[in-house]
């Protein structure tokens, strides 16, 4: 008999917490609004019900998890050079295989960066906000 733990309705929110922080930090630094909207059209690391049961134990949830802030570190770093490349192509395989759509490679963000402009995007989070 195995015993498996199922991952827990917080795993689920700190997984949705952490695709929602892609979109407002970490995609503004290397794309437009536009780019960004159509990323969310065509569903890039998207989570529906059906993810959620097909990482529905705590090792699956927790590999999510790793990879995606793995992928975080990474897109944050001050550098992006080749010596990423590799963590990076294993860690977006690793969401491939759990039904997750990220269909990037290091090189994109890379030339992203060097091209892109001082960030003011829509899916940036404020810096303050006007109380009335």
């Amino acid at each position: 008999m195995k015993i498996v733990f199922a991952s827990t309705p917080s795993q689920e929110k700190e997984i949705s917490g952490l695709v929602r922080y892609i979109y407002s930090n970490i995609f503004p630094c290397y794309f437009t609004d536009d780019e960004i909207d159509y990323f969310e059209r065509i569903k890039v690391l998207q989570t529906t019900d059906k993810h959620f049961e097909g990482f529905s134990t705590l090792k699956d949830a927790f590999q999510v998890m790793t990879s995606i802030q793995t992928l975080i570190s990474i897109l944050e770093s001050p550098v992006l050079d080749s010596h990423y490349e590799d963590l990076f192509n294993r860690n977006a395989a690793n969401l491939h295989e759990f039904g997750l759509f990220f269909p990037f490679e290091l090189e994109q963000f890379v030339q992203a960066k060097n091209m892109k402009s001082p960030v003011l995007s829509i899916y940036t989070k404020a810096d303050n906000e006007l109380l009335v």
